[in-house]
């Protein structure tokens, strides 16, 4: 099934304790749609690079599954218009 839909999703979570990191790190690894998480430094807690087949398909997971992961407090959703460049090639 093609996912030509990226999305990036940045999240507030609602506490840093370890705790709350860990299961919402447990919890983020199951859902499907995220090709990738990373724990940041800045205003969001974490950055989720997500594929969905449309809009209305991102809609579903952003309602059933990225709002309801432990400890969210805010989602800031950023759709890509179009990828420009794309490597994963290590430079020199």
């Amino acid at each position: 099934m093609e996912r030509p839909t990226t999305v990036f999703v940045e999240i507030t979570l609602s506490g840093q304790a370890d705790e709350l990191l860990e299961a919402f790190e447990r919890a983020v690894r199951t859902i499907p749609d995220v090709l990738e998480c990373h724990l940041m430094a800045g205003s969001a807690d974490y950055l989720l690079k997500v594929v969905a087949q449309d809009t209305d398909d991102f809609a579903r997971i952003h309602r059933q599954r990225l709002a309801k992961l432990p400890g969210v407090a805010q989602l800031h959703s950023s759709f890509s218009l179009r990828r420009v460049a794309f490597t994963t090639a290590l430079p020199f």
